[in-house]
């Protein structure tokens, strides 16, 4: 397995650790005292976190810990019952699901939710309607602004697809691909967003060893490329001690250890958490 460079993990007020290179940049997410109920269900509570600005982040922890509860906050799918959600600086509250993704948070799903029979290009270009628009009025009559505007949409298309070496498989229909080629190509939409945090829900599912391997290589190259951050849920422990440079362990809803890929490893909560308790022969 190949070793990725990780930055040095400094604390910040919040009583997080961010990467030293981003410090005295506004950290893309800080996640305050959040949490949400479902009746009389606590599923997450005083969940503290902040990533910072170019940050590869790992959110991991025990079947039904809460993980996707938190990215379903995040992005405004659930109300959080209290606690606040502040990206780049800016306060989330009253904000839905659109004007989540238009501030800078873009998010794949455990199960994918392409555009079958879409082609691929048409997927990537969906993701296009936060940067290239036209007026009704141009698109009906096919002006020169709409052309203009295609084209830039198909070169945009074409090189977020070349991360993944998908070019040419650009036509193809979308539920034509192999799994991990729809597992990418979901990455990919949600980068032609153009996001600020990248939230990745177990992106090496069903992928094969040399698949997670690239996968890895290229989270990293997207975090270089795009000079953002990257959030990801996964349970390949060797990818997320790979790559990820924060690592926060969630258990029944709470935070249960949060530091480097080292710290977690050796962390008996999360040992235990994961392992469970063993008993001792006599």
């Amino acid at each position: 397995m190949k070793n990725f460079e990780k930055g040095n993990m400094v604390p910040v007020p919040s009583h997080s650790i961010i990467p030293e290179r981003d410090i005295g940049e506004t950290p893309v997410l800080e996640c305050i005292h959040l949490g949400i109920d479902f009746g009389g269900l606590r599923a997450v509570d005083d969940f503290n976190f902040t990533i910072g600005k170019t940050e590869i982040a790992g959110l991991i922890g025990p079947n039904g810990a809460g993980k996707t509860t938190i990215f379903n906050l995040l992005t405004k799918v659930y109300t959080p019952t209290r606690g606040t959600i502040v990206i780049n600086g800016m306060d989330t509250s009253g904000k839905n699901t659109v004007q989540i993704n238009k501030m800078g948070v873009a998010r794949t799903f455990q199960n994918i939710r392409l555009f079958s029979n879409l082609s691929v290009e048409d997927n990537v270009r969906i993701g296009l309607h936060n940067q290239e628009k036209y007026s009704t009025a141009s698109g009906i009559l096919r002006l020169p602004s709409y052309w203009k505007k295609e084209k830039a949409m198909h070169e945009r298309a074409m090189e977020l697809l070349s991360i993944f070496d998908m070019e040419d498989v650009a036509n193809w229909k979308a539920g034509s691909l192999p799994y991990g080629a729809q597992r990418r190509l979901e990455i990919v939409r949600a980068l032609a967003t153009d996001p600020k945090l990248l939230l990745l829900d177990e992106p090496a599912a069903g992928m094969n060893p040399n698949e997670t391997a690239d996968l890895m290589e290229n989270i990293v190259k997207i975090r270089d490329t795009f000079k953002i951050a990257v959030l990801l849920i996964e349970h390949d422990m060797n990818l997320v001690m790979g790559i990820c440079e924060g690592i926060c362990v969630l258990n029944f809803g709470q935070i249960i250890a949060k530091g480097t890929a080292q710290e977690i490893q050796s962390n008996p909560a999360v040992i235990e958490a994961y392992l469970g308790n063993k008993k001792k022969e006599d």
